[in-house]
C-alpha cells in the first residue's frame, strides 16, 4: 500500500498535535520553568531558554523576534482565556469581561510565579509595551465596542463618554486586583460593579404626554 493510500484511509491512526504546537508549548514551558527557579527576566537569554526547552535558538527566532515577544506569550498562556461574550445584552457582555479580570486577579494571588511574572514585566518597559499592545489594547477596544453597541441599542444614554465609562467600569476591579491585593474578590463582584453603574446610566424614559 502506498503512502498516499495510507494517509487517505479514514480508519488510519489519529494524528497527534501539530509539531509546531508541541515545540511552542515546550518553549513556553521552558520559560516558565526558569522563572519558577527564580531566574530574572534580564537573565533569560534566548540561548538559555533554548537549552532548557531542548530546541535550537533558530527554532525560537522563527516564532518570536526576541525574548520580549516570547515573554508576552508566556504571560498570555498563564492568564485565564479571553471570555466568550454572550451577546445577549450589553450588561451580560460587560459582566463576562469583568469576570475575566476577577479570575485573573485570583490566579495572580494564588500563583507566586504569575505574581513574579507581572512584577518583572512592569519593570521592563519594552516587555510592558509589547504586552499592552497585544493584550491590553485589544481588550480595551472590545470593551469600548460593547459600550458603543449598548448606546446604539438603547441600553446606555447617548451622551455618555464610552471611553471614560470603560475606565470607570474596569477601575474597581483593577483597584482590587492590582492595588489592593488584600481586598475581597467574591463571586458576583462583576455583576455588582456593572449593575451599580448601569443603574444610573440607562436612558431616561420620556414622560407621558
Amino acid at each position: 500500500m502506498s503512502l498516499a493510500d495510507s494517509q487517505s484511509r479514514p480508519d488510519g491512526p489519529a494524528r497527534g498535535r501539530p509539531r509546531s504546537e508541541v515545540v511552542e508549548r515546550a518553549i513556553v514551558e521552558g520559560v516558565m520553568r526558569l522563572l519558577e527557579e527564580g531566574v530574572p527576566l534580564a537573565e533569560l537569554s534566548i540561548e538559555r531558554i533554548a537549552r532548557t526547552a531542548g530546541v535550537g535558538k533558530a527554532t525560537i527566532y522563527r516564532r518570536w523576534s526576541g525574548k520580549e515577544e516570547l515573554f508576552v506569550d508566556v504571560v498570555r498562556t498563564a492568564e485565564p482565556p479571553d471570555p466568550e461574550l454572550p451577546g445577549t445584552s450589553m450588561r451580560d457582555d460587560l459582566i463576562a469581561l469583568l469576570e475575566q479580570l476577577r479570575q485573573r486577579g485570583l490566579m495572580t494571588r494564588s500563583s507566586a510565579i504569575l505574581h513574579n511574572v507581572y512584577a518583572q514585566m512592569k519593570s521592563t518597559p519594552k516587555v510592558w509595551a509589547a504586552y499592552h499592545a497585544s493584550v491590553v489594547e485589544p481588550r480595551r477596544r472590545l470593551q469600548v465596542e460593547v459600550l458603543r453597541r449598548g448606546q446604539r441599542d438603547g441600553e446606555l444614554r447617548a451622551d455618555v463618554d464610552v471611553e471614560l465609562l470603560n475606565d470607570i467600569l474596569v477601575g474597581p476591579m483593577l483597584l482590587r486586583t492590582v492595588m489592593r491585593p488584600d481586598a475581597d474578590l467574591p463571586d458576583g463582584l462583576a455583576e455588582q460593579v456593572v449593575d451599580t453603574l448601569l443603574e444610573g446610566l440607562r436612558p431616561v424614559s420620556s414622560p407621558p404626554a
